[in-house]
């Protein structure tokens, strides 16, 4: 389960997604994620996803 602090759920997403995922579909899929909402919630906080990065940016 991710935490639904956006700037834990920040932290989070991108270490998950630097050591375990090759890009966000992998991780939301193996997570159990709904995508949208959460680049929705960490676009709030003014972060988006680089697919070149791999992160949020």
């Amino acid at each position: 389960m991710l935490p639904q602090d956006p700037v834990i759920l920040l932290s989070v997403v991108n270490a998950r997604l630097r050591d375990l995922y090759p890009d966000l579909n992998e991780l939301c899929h193996s997570e159990d994620a709904d995508r949208a909402q959460l680049e929705e919630k960490l676009a709030a906080i003014d972060y988006h996803y680089d697919p070149e990065r791999n992160q949020f940016l």
